[in-house]
């Protein structure tokens, strides 16, 4: 044991609150997923349980592997993942696999292996953001040699992935508007960032109601439902309560969940509502804390960070990885409109697993050279 913790680097807390959610996760999906598995694999209740395990290993290997890498690589590779993600995202946009009317993966050939391309963008355009952020420090206040820069790439990554994705873009766009305001962006700049996005996001409504594509129809379905809920309407938040009702204060029932019987996507959507089912509104409420010590921890790297791209790093994305969190957590519990983003590291998956360790590992990266700067200056 001893010789694996020597091995870890970086905040043990992030790696202790990693561990926990992965725990969760395990025994969230194999009760979840336990009806599914049945009825698909004829009677082998373990088959998405020994996936989701492949999964969170090989999620654990890479966010070893992440952390293990100076994070100053990562500024460079920034660049090379932005200029894959606008074509990747292009191509997923028009000849992805439709899965529930909406275009967010590809298939690999041979390997039959679904890749959700805004994943992949959305890590690559925080670490653009905040290469971009910490470059231009000199002349942030710039507009045509530091804005506009910065400004373009959001712009155009996340309106690739609206169209099939509305709830990752807007999330992604506002932690980049985040990221631009810690940067110390001028705040008409800002503004002006704000408008734009609503701008361009409102001709893009226009233009799709007008043609009737996308998913516009959808969005105003969940708003609608949200705002005039109606038994009929709000199907998937009324079981979502019920499960959560089922739980209690505290409650020790692994495996005995009755709602996943009942939920549309237990085990990705929410994950949530079944692990209180069956753990009780502690375990949900201690769900919420590690969510938040994990961003009071980024913070923290953040004020310590040795450098302004590796601060900006780290704080992009444990921003992005937290409010998508608390999202999923709030639309369980019908504070939000229903918005079909997971909860990550918890929820079963594949891309979102992976590349939600990754950018834990690349926080943990960040936080091993404030390690190594503090024994060296000791």
């Amino acid at each position: 044991m001893q010789l694996l913790l020597n091995k870890l680097h970086g905040d043990r807390t992030i790696w202790l609150i990693v561990i926990l959610l992965s725990l969760f996760s395990i025994l969230g999906v194999y009760s979840a997923t336990g009806s599914l598995a049945y009825r698909q694999m004829g009677g082998n209740t373990e088959y998405y349980l020994l996936k989701q395990l492949f999964i969170t290993g090989f999620g654990l290997l890479l966010m070893y592997l992440s952390h293990r890498v100076n994070h100053l690589y990562y500024s460079r590779i920034a660049q090379v993942m932005l200029y894959i993600s606008v074509p990747l995202l292009a191509l997923t946009l028009f000849f992805g696999t439709e899965i529930n009317d909406a275009k967010r993966w590809i298939t690999l050939p041979v390997l039959n292996i679904s890749f959700q391309t805004s994943d992949f963008a959305k890590l690559a355009l925080i670490m653009y953001t905040s290469r971009m952020l910490s470059r231009k420090q000199h002349i942030i206040k710039d507009f045509d040699r530091s804005f506009v820069p910065i400004v373009l790439p959001m712009v155009i990554i996340c309106m690739l992935i609206v169209p099939a994705n509305f709830s990752t873009a807007a999330l992604l766009f506002t932690t980049c508007v985040i990221l631009m305001f810690i940067g110390r962006v001028h705040m008409r700049h800002i503004i002006l960032t704000l408008w734009l996005g609503v701008s361009v996001f409102g001709l893009y409504v226009a233009a799709a109601t007008l043609t009737g594509k996308g998913r516009v129809e959808t969005w105003k379905s969940r708003i609608d439902s949200y705002i005039n809920p109606t038994p009929e309407k709000q199907y998937q938040v009324l079981q979502a309560k019920i499960a959560v009702a089922n739980g209690g204060l505290v409650r020790l029932a692994p495996g005995k969940s009755m709602q996943r019987n009942f939920l549309p996507h237990p085990y990705s959507d929410f994950i949530y509502a079944i692990i209180i089912e069956e753990y009780g509104l502690m375990a949900g409420i201690f769900i919420i804390f590690l969510y938040l010590a994990l961003l009071y921890r980024c913070i923290r790297i953040f004020a310590r960070g040795p450098d302004a791209f590796g601060a900006m790093l780290a704080v992009g994305l444990g921003v992005v990885l937290v409010v998508q969190a608390l999202i999923n957590m709030a639309v369980t519990v019908n504070l939000l409109p229903i918005t079909g983003l997971t909860l990550p590291l918890v929820s079963m998956g594949g891309t979102s697993v992976l590349f939600s360790s990754i950018s834990i590992g690349i926080i943990l990266s960040v936080s091993r050279t404030i390690q190594k700067n503090e024994l060296a200056t000791n």
